[in-house]
């Protein structure tokens, strides 16, 4: 007998700890992308239960379904047209209040809700219990106390769900109604909806239709223009929304949203009894120190140090280590390939299609894994959304809020995971405005040629302010960035969540399933890089190319001709620049310490900015398309070349 199948979608707040859940339903097999057409990360996975086979999509983390950011809509527009069977609104049940707000909305679209009742061990822990049965009376929809972290009800959550799909448990949700100035214009629409626009109604139910468009809604108020009559229902709704704000003296999305927060506190406080009186606990005594406008900063540094301690110096020596390990493999392997394929195919595998393999090996273990264990740590412990809210007057230097910080910060180690880590952003803009910045941040991997070069035949301070200059290099083009590209800045909205002791089974089930989009996506793109690269240079090709980029190798930016070799291989690893670039000079008879002290800031400096390698590459045109991708790239490389060339001349007139 074929299992029946079921579609579940969890949808809830930020910081609820919907993730968790979700882990804890689908445990490996996790398929994470983006939803088609965004850049919003899309989770699912499969589920076996009860003789069900049950597909699980974890929503964006959103505080209602309105239009104000991407993740809103995408959430909005999977529950009403994609129409899952059931809808698991995951609430946090030490925050009742402010997360009904939520399920208000989700009744008004008319979805299936089961109410998940999460963190009930961490309410009772600050005196709070919440009377689920009364809940569920007062919302007409199933109620399931749970503790995701440890995974207790789960079984009972999955069992209620199938009970409201088999017709065991009926649902009588709550209609949510307002005052009777609200409720009389809302009616009013709701029928001139209905009437008008019956095609737009078999997707979204009228009444919420209706509302909606009196709350101003961007979205939806683009739908309805589509249609014949639509701009009727346009005047008719807007000429609703100004008496409403002429009444109550606000905006109607204002009004609407306050009397949403009034019945929220209402039936709060009706299920919510307080045991004990809160205590000021280890929580509140970290969150005062590291949110205080003196302590925390010292705090966000040591915990910034602390990073770059373990992604930086541990991920080079970790790095350093495997370079070792795979270059003996490398060359036993080319050894027996040699026995029996011609020299071209020996290259072209070993040199092209290997080298690329570990290419991307030596980036994913050192760098990503740490990272995503750290980031993962910093999330689920609280402490992310403290240190964007330090950092926030400072990051809106160059456009962006206090979160960009994050990404920008984690570029020092690795720019892969600093270009996925701007997913964080809210909009589409802010996220390439910081993606943008963070390819200009030197990576390790830079940082090896600037300290291996500059740092160690001119001096540190000399290396230090390259560092410098990029630093202010970022804050020019963030800036410059921040006025050309259209549409507003957004505002730094963060909820703090409290501080809580991680998972380590979440953890470790947060980096596997980031850690293998990048092998998935960004792998098979290195591996395409290194071989094309080996191709050209096994058919001569590299040479012409050469020659026909000397004259602005060496006439533009003053360095030897042959140094466009470690400049083009670069792109696939930049260590490998410096290594080339000794390699290069050996065969002209001359050693690193015969290049200038002006030719080796030129070079570093060139190698600095332009763009990082081609697993970033490919991984901003995984985030943001390869048209930007590609406008990154060439922005970064024109302006590495011009500010060579500048520095070039600029330093042969002062030395």
């Amino acid at each position: 007998m074929a299992k029946r199948r079921l579609r579940i979608a969890l949808a809830g707040n930020a910081n609820v700890g919907k993730s968790v859940i979700f882990n804890q339903l689908t445990g490996l097999n996790q398929i994470v992308g983006n939803w088609p057409g965004k850049t919003v990360e899309r989770a699912e996975g499969p589920l076996h239960f009860k003789g069900y086979k049950i597909r699980v999509i974890d929503l964006p983390g959103i505080y209602s379904l309105s239009a104000f950011s991407m993740e809103e809509i995408v959430s909005r527009d999977y529950i009403a047209v994609e129409k899952p069977d059931v809808i698991i609104n995951v609430v946090d049940a030490s925050a009742l209040e402010r997360n009904l707000y939520f399920t208000f909305q989700l009744l008004e679209l008319e979805a299936p809700v089961i109410i998940d009742l999460n963190q009930v061990d961490f309410a009772a822990k600050k005196g709070i219990r919440i009377d689920a049965e009364k809940l569920s009376e007062a919302l007409g929809v199933p109620i399931v106390p749970t503790v995701a972290i440890t995974g207790s009800g789960m079984n009972e959550m999955l069992s209620m769900v199938i009970a409201v799909i088999s017709g065991e448990k009926k649902l009588k949700p709550l209609k949510v109604r307002y005052g009777k100035e609200i409720e009389k214009r809302v009616e009013t629409l709701e029928k001139l909806v209905s009437s008008k626009l019956p095609q737009l109604c078999m997707v979204y139910p009228a009444r919420w239709v209706a509302v909606k468009l009196l709350e101003r809604d961007v979205d939806v108020a683009g739908k309805v223009k589509n249609y014949e009559k639509g701009k009727e229902v346009l005047d008719r709704a807007e000429k609703l929304a100004a008496e409403l704000e002429k009444i109550h003296g606000e905006p109607s999305p204002v009004v609407i949203a306050s009397e949403r927060y009034a019945l929220a506190n209402e039936i709060a406080k009706e299920v919510t009894i307080v045991e004990a009186p809160p205590r000021i606990g280890l929580e509140q005594k970290l969150d005062a120190m590291t949110t205080h406008k003196i302590l925390g900063y010292p705090i966000l540094i040591m915990v910034v140090a602390s990073m770059f301690v373990l992604i930086f110096i541990g991920g080079n020596f970790v790095s350093a280590g495997l370079e070792f390990l795979f270059e003996n493999l490398l060359l036993y392997v080319e050894g027996v390939l040699s026995s029996f394929l011609p020299e071209i195919a020996v290259e072209l595998i070993n040199k092209g299609v290997l080298a690329g393999v570990v290419a991307g090996i030596t980036i994913a273990l050192p760098y990503i894994v740490p990272f995503y264990i750290i980031l993962a740590l910093l999330e689920d412990s609280g402490y992310l959304p403290r240190a964007a809210f330090l950092m926030d007057n400072l990051m809106h230097k160059i456009g962006l809020h206090g979160k960009a910080f994050i990404p920008l910060m984690l570029g020092y180690g690795c720019n892969v995971p600093a270009c996925i880590g701007c997913r964080i952003m809210e909009t589409e803009r802010e996220r390439f405005l910081a993606g943008f910045v963070v390819v200009l941040i030197p990576c390790a991997a830079r940082t090896v040629i600037i300290l291996g070069l500059v740092g160690r035949f001119i001096g540190l301070h000399a290396a230090l302010a390259l560092y410098a200059f990029d630093l202010v290099l970022v804050f020019i083009l963030g800036r410059i960035a921040f006025k050309v590209l259209p549409g507003e800045p957004v505002g730094l909205i963060m909820e703090m969540p409290p501080y809580k002791k991680p998972s380590i089974r979440n953890i470790l089930m947060k980096t596997w399933s980031r850690t293998k989009d990048f092998i998935y996506i960004a792998l098979p793109i290195i591996v395409f890089g290194g071989v094309t690269i080996e191709a050209l240079a096994l058919s001569g090709f590299m040479d012409y190319i050469i020659e026909v980029a000397s004259p602005l190798i060496n006439g533009w930016l003053g360095l030897p001709a042959v140094t466009g070799i470690p400049l083009i291989f670069g792109i696939l690893r930049k260590e490998l620049a410096l290594v080339l670039l000794g390699n290069v000079l050996l065969q002209q008879g001359m050693v690193l310490q015969d290049l200038t002290a002006i030719q080796m800031i030129v070079f570093s400096l060139v190698t600095m900015i332009y763009i990082p390698c081609i697993a970033t590459i490919a991984t901003c045109a995984r985030e943001f398309r390869w048209r930007k991708a590609l406008a990154i790239a060439v922005i970064d490389i024109a302006l590495a070349l011009f500010l060579g060339g500048l520095a070039y001349r600029l330093l042969s007139l002062v030395t």
